[in-house]
This record gives structure tokens, sequence and C-alpha cells, in this order.
């Protein structure tokens, strides 16, 4: 019964890991991979000696930190009202109206929200702004806009899965801790403080250590598709994902692409690392090896 999963992970997860030489080497498609030349290190370089070094790794960190908090907070506080819903006709569907959008593609994603901000047609501008007397915004020309933009788009799209995790989570509790809390006299925010939260804290633990550890990766369609890659808001949407994926268009050097991919994958294992050991040395039966 294990050999297959053994075999699709081998084959999957570590089969493909040859292809780390690509990082090290000037691939020439005659020669192939393995008759290309080394470069050494050559391919990292160009992550760290351009102008917008800076920017895409600031981006990355920022909005993916930011994400993990928002997914957290508001995925455990809709999974605890979604479990104070006891019509069971009524909890599946508000369950499959906060899933639903963790469904749609990037590309329908994007669509939506130029539905919302386009200039001449957008909800925003012709329903809200303009009515009230204000003049409409250029929303894909003001980079500004989209530090806070981005994270309400994704925040929608995957606070529904998040939301679903803690939910599966919190009704397996033993209701019989909320049944004497309220013989107690404890209240609805007493018994979410004292007996919910703390409950919930192995798998908060968990799916922030994993989130951490992906926080050099972003959501290419989110950084690339919802902002229609408008070059004017390159400054505040431009990540390490969006920056390879234009350069590759641009030089078409893989080496260069999948140094990119190695460098993501060491910084985001050394994170789980160094996150998983401050667990450890906090609470040692939370964390997550």
């Amino acid at each position: 019964m294990l050999i297959p999963g053994v075999l699709y992970l081998l084959l999957n997860n570590y089969l493909p890991m040859f292809g780390i030489l690509i990082a090290f080497k000037k691939i020439n498609y005659t020669d192939g991979i393995f008759g290309s030349p080394w470069a050494g290190f050559e391919n990292f370089k160009y992550l760290f000696a351009t102008a917008d070094a800076w920017t895409i790794t600031r981006n990355t960190l920022l909005y993916n930190a930011v994400f993990i908090v928002l997914n957290l907070v508001f995925g455990v506080a809709i999974a605890i009202l979604l479990n104070e819903v006891k019509q069971k006709l009524l909890s599946k569907f508000y369950q499959s109206v906060v899933f639903l959008p963790y469904f749609l593609s990037m590309v329908v994603v994007g669509y939506v929200v130029l539905g919302f901000l386009s200039m001449e047609t957008g909800f925003i501008n012709k329903s809200i702004l303009e009515p009230l007397g204000f003049e409409g915004i250029d929303w894909y020309s003001e980079a500004s806009y989209w530090t806070l933009i981005l994270p309400i788009v994704n925040t929608w799209k995957y606070v529904g899965y998040s939301s679903v995790i803690y939910l599966a989570a919190i009704v397996g509790f033993d209701q019989e801790l909320y049944e004497a809390a309220t013989l107690d006299g404890a209240s609805k925010m007493q018994q979410f403080r004292y007996i919910t939260i703390p409950l919930l804290y192995p798998l908060i633990i968990i799916t922030t250590l994993l989130a951490i550890g992906r926080i050099f990766y972003s959501d290419f369609g989110l950084f690339y598709q919802v902002p229609l890659n408008s070059g004017t808001l390159f400054p505040t949407t431009n990540v390490i994902d969006t920056y390879v994926y234009r350069t590759f268009l641009i030089n078409g050097d893989i080496g260069m692409s999948s140094a990119a991919g190695l460098y993501q994958a060491i910084v985001g294992f050394i994170l789980i690392l160094a996150s998983n050991m401050l667990v450890r040395r906090v609470s040692k039966e939370n964390a997550l090896f």
C-alpha cells in the first residue's frame, strides 16, 4: 500500500531535483543540461545586481507577511462565526459563498477587479465616487493604491479556504468544554478567548509555519493578472516571481529563472527551520517537528 505513494513522491518531488544543475549552468540547448558549461553563481547575480533587487525583495516579503496575518485573522474569525450558525442549510450556504472565490482563476479575478476599478466603466468610479461629486481615479496608473488593493483581493479569494480549515478543527472540539463554560457564566466572547483560540493554537502554528516557508514565493496571477501587467504599477506590484518571468521573456535564459527558484526554496527552507526553532523554545508540543 505504501509503494504507490513512495513512487509518486520520488517521481514528482525528488527526481526533478536534478534540475538544480540548471541554476549553475549556462544552458546551451544544443549540448543539453549536462553538456552545457558551468556558470558558477553568475545566474544568481542578476537578482541582486539590478536596481530592482531591493524593490522586488521588499514587495515579496511585505505582501506575503500581510497576507499571512490577514488570512489568519479573518480565517479564524469567519470560522468561528460560521460555527455559530446552527441552521444546517444556512451554514452550508454561507460556507459555499465564502469558499466560492477560491475556485476562481486569477484571470477571472482580474476581470472582476477591473469591473470595480475601470476608469471608464468601473463600479467604484461610476457608482460611488462620481455621484458623490468626486473625480474618478485611474486606479491602473496610481501605484500607491495597490498596496491596499492587492491584500483585499488576496483576502477575498483565499480567506474562505482558510476558514474551512479552521472550521473543521472547531467542529471537532469537545462540546462539554463549552457547556461547562456556559454553566459557569462565561459569555460567548470569553468562550472564544479562553477555549476556542487556545485549542486552535496548534493548527494556527502549523499553518503559519507552512506559510512562512513560502514567504519568498508569490501568487503569480495575483501580481501579474490582477494589475493587468501595467508598467506604471511595478513599484508596488513587481515581486520576485513576476520579475523572473519578465526577465525570462526578455532574455530567454532558463538558468537565471532556475537560480531565482532555487534561491526562493533555500530561503523558505531556512525560514521554516528558524520559525520552528522559535516555536519549540516557547511550546515544544506545538512545533511542526
